[in-house]
């Protein structure tokens, strides 16, 4: 009898998150995301790139409700944290919620928006390959 294993589920193996300078607003960043279960984090360095910003973060959310909870929260955790107020752009749809925490731009997206939108592929030119789906 010919009996396939089932296959493992890498979905639950933690991915570890893009280097951020500790203190560091990217590192706030980084980790809040990560406390609230975002999906797929990545940060695109823009240096050299665009004068917009020093940092691009892209996460996804499993439902509009969890994108609008981590918007929230993380702009709450910027201000506790001393750097200052973030603006937060598109949360009553909250397919793709921007934050804009100054030196540091958020796209935070449920996963069918960010696979329409493909920002990674579109802001890492220049780069090798990112590591992102």
């Amino acid at each position: 009898m010919n009996q396939s294993l089932p296959e493992p589920d890498t979905s639950s193996t933690p991915t570890p998150l893009p280097h951020a300078e500790p203190g560091s607003l990217h590192a706030l960043v980084l980790q809040s995301l990560d406390d609230d279960q975002a999906q797929e984090i990545i940060s695109i360095p823009l240096e050299g790139k665009s004068a917009i910003a020093d940092f691009m973060v892209i996460a996804s959310g499993r439902s509009t409700r969890q994108v609008t909870a981590m918007a929230q929260k993380l702009a709450e955790r910027i201000k506790h944290g001393g750097f200052g107020h973030s603006r937060i752009e598109g949360l009553p749809a909250a397919d793709w919620v921007l934050v804009d925490a100054g030196d540091i731009v958020i796209h935070l997206f449920r996963p069918e928006v960010r696979s329409f939108y493909n920002l990674e592929r579109m802001w890492a030119f220049g780069d090798g390959p990112s590591g992102a789906a």
